[in-house]
């Protein structure tokens, strides 16, 4: 039986992010990718120029179509803009009794565009994170979740706390945004904490490395392995990823998903 691995997210039409990032991975990753696509959006390596919501019961139709017939083992979700969207997304997800769901708290793009309304940020938290397995904030993302400034080591481990404590779910910090040598994420799951370490690599080529981590999380909890290995496995894909990773167009480049296949 091949996994089957479900995203719920955006296009990106200059192909480095969103659902296009995620199919990518899910190949990758050896599984069976289905997407129930929620806006689109007219983007490029540069710039948002524009986002367009798909009507709520066209994005119904493709969870029915998909669940009904297809199933998934885990999902994730991606870009979801705003609380008309979340609200049917978690209706769907509870219908439907999905498990090992991914939530990445897409806010903010590469470039500086908001990707979430303001006031859709209450019905993430409120309906889709707390129905969620696990969630990937970064740590803009991570400051908001939590309503603290993180400035070091101590604060990403106090925000996660406060994070789990309002959601109750499983928190995955990305120390992406975090300026150091290294660009390790910490894990903590109600109890305890783990870190994720791994080199900071110098390039612009990273449009869609959220998209791309939350994606591979999610395949490898669908093949089977336990959170901490599924989030080991897909650090190690990332690194590779971003390591093998080439230029295309003028702003952010974006990586390599397909570097694992020889």
């Amino acid at each position: 039986m091949i996994p089957r691995v479900m995203t719920v997210a955006s296009t990106d039409s200059g192909g480095g992010a969103g659902v296009m990032a995620d199919l990518k991975t899910f190949t990758a990753m050896k599984v069976f990718g289905t997407a129930v696509i929620v806006s689109l959006t007219a983007q490029n390596s540069v710039s948002v120029k524009s986002i367009y919501e798909l009507p709520p019961d066209f994005i119904n139709d493709q969870f029915d179509e998909i669940l009904d017939d297809i199933g998934t083992d885990s999902a994730k979700t991606g870009m979801l803009y705003s609380s008309g969207i979340i609200n049917d997304v978690a209706s769907k997800f509870t219908q439907y009794g999905v498990k090992n769901i991914v939530v990445d708290p897409v806010m903010v793009s590469k470039t500086n565009v908001r990707l979430l309304k303001e006031d859709a940020i209450e019905s993430m938290v409120n309906k889709l994170m707390k129905i969620s397995y696990l969630i990937t904030p970064n740590i803009p993302e991570a400051q908001v979740l939590s309503g603290i400034k993180i400035h070091g080591r101590e604060d990403i481990k106090l925000a996660a706390k406060l994070i789990n404590e309002k959601i109750g779910t499983n928190v995955l910090i990305k120390g992406g945004h975090y300026h150091s040598y290294y660009s390790d994420d910490l894990l903590y799951n109600g109890q305890e904490f783990f870190d994720f370490k791994s080199k900071r690599i110098n390039t612009k080529n990273t449009h869609g490395t959220g998209d791309t981590l939350s994606s591979s999380i999610a395949s490898y909890l669908a093949h089977g392995y336990n959170l901490n290995e599924s989030i080991k496995l897909a650090k190690n894909y990332i690194e590779g990823a971003i390591k093998n990773s080439f230029s295309m167009g003028k702003g952010y480049g974006p990586l390599n998903h397909f570097w694992v296949i020889k």
